[in-house]
């Protein structure tokens, strides 16, 4: 099923949100900007991004004050219905932080800010994308400083029992438990990564393999 309109949040400091709304364009699709103290009816739309950034100036802890925001009341009800919902980075910290997703991001294990090329593995398949399509690695540029997943090991247990781990990093740049890169929910409809797709869908940007993650996403 081909979609057009994308929703993608915005909140104050998030700065990865034009390079999303460009790569979703480059598709021939049409963002649409959702900002994070208006409320939305989800049927208006086929998907939602959470783009990567520092929302509120990662103040108190990051994502923390995003994941209170008015937008999430309606994204929440978007996940329950079943939308497709990618977090990015940040955004990935704002879907744990608002509970959408398990766990938390941490500082990095070396103490230090990350900016640099990494590979990463499709482990799980989530409701817009099989696992089955992807045979090789994935080249993706990170960019973070509390990047490092956490969760205690008896969740880590559930969340490999039950499939919620869809991305692994074959070269752990933050000492993410397990090399994760990105989980799931239990229905599959929401996940989230913190390599960076939307900074890798031009050869002149260093590479394209961020296209085979966004185009099945939004029904291409």
């Amino acid at each position: 099923m081909r979609v057009s309109q994308i929703g993608i949040l915005r909140f104050p400091g998030t700065n990865c949100d034009r390079d999303v709304f460009g790569a979703i364009e480059s598709l021939g699709l049409k963002p649409e900007w959702l900002w994070y103290e208006d409320r939305f009816e989800p049927s208006k739309y086929s998907a939602f991004v959470l783009p990567g950034g520092f929302s509120y100036g990662d103040y108190l802890r990051c994502g923390a004050l995003a994941a209170r925001s008015p937008v999430m009341d309606s994204l929440r009800e978007a996940a329950n219905k079943g939308y497709p919902i990618l977090g990015i980075c940040n955004g990935f910290q704002i879907l744990c932080e608002s509970g959408l997703l398990p766990g938390a991001l941490v500082r990095n294990a070396s103490q230090r800010f990350v900016d640099k090329w990494v590979s990463v593995r499709i482990d799980g398949s989530t409701t817009w994308l099989s696992k089955s399509d992807f045979k090789d690695t994935l080249k993706l540029p990170v960019a973070h400083g509390e990047g490092r997943y956490y969760v205690e090991a008896d969740v880590e247990k559930e969340l490999r029992a039950n499939d919620q781990v869809w991305c692994t990093y074959l070269d752990n740049p933050n000492g993410s438990i397990g090399d994760i890169a990105g989980v799931m929910n239990k229905t599959k409809n929401v996940a989230a990564l913190m390599p960076h797709p939307e900074r890798a869908f031009h050869s002149w940007l260093g590479g394209e393999d961020g296209v085979k993650l966004i185009k099945p996403m939004v029904g291409l």
